[in-house]
């Protein structure tokens, strides 16, 4: 029972190979961009917010 429902499985993921493409490089480029992007947004926002976060308790230190 377990053997024949992963046997399907792996099927499935084979003929999902077959079908995908390659992507070209112009579109992995653009994705990897993309993605690094988004990765220095976040940490420029989390970079602003410590240090905002910093200055407020160093002002209440006595």
């Amino acid at each position: 029972m377990v053997l024949l429902l992963v046997q399907r499985k792996v099927v499935e993921m084979v003929q999902t190979m077959k079908l995908a493409k390659k992507t070209s490089k112009d579109d992995y480029f653009t994705h990897l961009r993309l993605v690094l992007l988004g990765m220095a947004t976040v940490g420029g926002i989390a970079f602003v917010v410590k240090l905002i976060a910093e200055f407020i308790t160093f002002g209440n230190r006595h």
